[in-house]
């Protein structure tokens, strides 16, 4: 190993003196999942800051010279780290200067504040990390304070790599294969280190987001290498360019970088839900992600994996829903044409997708020839591929619409001119698959024609569809009003939509 690796390594030793007086070791466990892998996750959403960077913040400012800690310190964060320096300052008594981005949600200041209490001053500067990241250099330089750095720092990466010395002394080792997510890098790059000198026939792999891969293009430039602008989904490792320390040490310690996607890392949140009941925040979840997307090449392998953090903004939880896995398959949207006449709906959605688990339906009537429904579904790369060559085979003319901006945000246009003599029902029918199609195929006829659908699957176990139903004269809608249940089959109620909702979509 190099003498950087060397020094990084002795950095871990000697933190380990300092770092339990925090905090017992986090457990590691093992996940019960249907996998052809075993895979353990190193919990550290159970530490103190339900995250592990306490670890490397502690390690740092409690080596402070005695003039250091009384002149304070400073620091830039909009997360985790901000709360691992915020609950050190307080343990040891030193006052620190946090710079957080102007955006930082409310309830992670207020974190910061109830771990710091009165050693912590937030100061909110810029729209980023990277502008509060300045600011904070700016006022280390200017007041003669110390910056605390989140990852590009030996002393905070020694801090960072006692989980992995935590892994090697639970005994469930050795393991085969570890994946490590990066923001910065410095966890990654300690963890690496230490299972490298301890394991070393281990497979190590740095996690990225496929939109936020700054050490990966690092790899490839040969160097640290800005790469603007980054997505955000991932919160905690949204860094732009790799350390100065951290890039070397992890191309000398790792076996590659493997990418994933954000719908990746919402599949890895659902796992780790229903067989853990562990519900990570985005970034902590990387490494489970990396992992069951390439479990193929990992059967009979002892997997090593990291959940992080478990900080996630209770908000998210409806995005991750909606980018998650049902029952194992992706969800696809199409945007399918069908003729606009009585149905023409059932007859595509019985030709083309019975085999399907529907998912979604957004439509609105825009014209009196044709209709473009968009219907989302839940399928396999196999079971896609099978029901774009059925939609073939039917001559029916379809797009692919996953992650268009209109689906992605429902956004559901509508003519209410075109629309003649509509009601708008809202069904609430049981979750189950056929129910919805029941409904429909036993309740409408010759005479009536949908022109607004607007449904979304969400778990529950009642589902819930908004559908507009339009009629060729007074006679028939008075007919279909009259003979309507208000509960059935499969359906738990059914409501004509009446009043300023109703006004509303019909324009009156």
């Amino acid at each position: 190993m190099s003498a950087l690796c060397d020094e990084l390594f002795d950095a871990i030793l000697m933190a380990r003196q300092r770092v339990y007086a925090v905090a017992d070791a986090t457990p590691l466990e093992e996940v019960a999942a249907d996998l052809p892998f075993r895979l353990f996750v190193k919990r550290e959403d159970l530490g103190p800051i339900k995250a592990y960077k306490w670890r490397g913040a502690y390690n740092r400012m409690a080596m402070l010279s005695a003039d250091e800690r009384s002149r304070g310190i400073v620091a830039a964060s909009a997360g985790n780290h901000a709360q691992g320096v915020a609950l050190s300052a307080k343990l040891l008594n030193i006052h620190a200067k946090i710079f957080m981005p102007r955006s930082t949600p409310d309830v992670k200041q207020n974190a910061v504040r109830r771990f710091g209490g009165e050693n912590v001053e937030i100061v909110l500067f810029g729209e980023s990390y990277d502008e509060a990241s300045r600011a904070a250099h700016e006022a280390a330089d200017k007041d003669g304070l110390t910056f605390v750095h989140p990852y590009d720092d030996i002393a905070t990466m020694g801090g960072q790599g006692t989980l992995a010395d935590e892994c090697v002394m639970s005994g469930k080792g050795p393991f085969d294969v570890a994946f490590l997510q990066i923001g910065g890098g410095g966890m990654a790059a300690a963890c690496a280190c230490w299972l490298r000198r301890q394991y070393p026939e281990i497979k190590i792999y740095g996690v990225e987001g496929t939109e936020q891969a700054s050490m990966k293009a690092a790899f490839d430039a040969g160097t640290p290498t800005d790469i603007g602008k980054t997505d955000i989904f991932c919160d905690g490792t949204s860094v732009r360019k790799a350390g100065d320390l951290t890039f070397p040490l992890c191309r000398e310690l790792m076996d590659g970088i493997v990418t994933v996607t954000n719908d990746d890392v919402c599949w890895a949140i659902q796992t780790l839900w229903e067989t853990h009941r562990v519900l990570p925040e985005t970034s902590g979840a990387m490494g489970v992600a990396a992992a069951l997307k390439l479990a193929g090449t990992l059967t009979g392998k002892k997997v090593l994996t990291v959940i992080s953090g478990a900080n996630i903004d209770f908000g998210m939880l409806g995005v991750i829903t909606r980018n998650s896995q049902v029952n194992g398959a992706h969800r696809r949207y199409l945007r399918v044409r069908i003729p606009e006449r009585p149905g023409a709906l059932l007859e595509v959605l019985g030709n083309a997708f019975s085999d399907c688990n529907l998912l979604e339906f957004q439509y609105g009537k825009t014209s009196e020839e044709v209709a473009w429904f968009t219907i989302g579904v839940a399928v396999s790369d196999a079971q896609f591929a099978a029901l774009s060559e059925k939609l073939s085979e039917k001559k029916i003319e379809w797009q692919h619409v996953t992650g268009e901006a209109d689906v992605l945000f429902r956004v559901i246009p509508y003519e209410e001119k075109l629309m003649h003599l509509p009601v708008f029902l809202r069904l609430d029918f049981y979750e189950r698959p056929g129910a919805l199609s029941a409904f429909l195929e036993k309740n409408l006829g010759e005479n009536e024609n949908i022109c607004y659908f607007n449904y979304l699957y969400t778990g529950e176990r009642v589902g819930r569809a908004l559908i507009g139903i339009e009629f060729s004269d007074a006679a028939a809608r008075e007919r279909f009003l009259a003979k309507l249940p208000k509960s059935g089959d499969g359906f738990r109620s059914c409501v004509v939509v009446n009043g300023a909702a109703a006004k509303r979509l019909t324009g009156e």
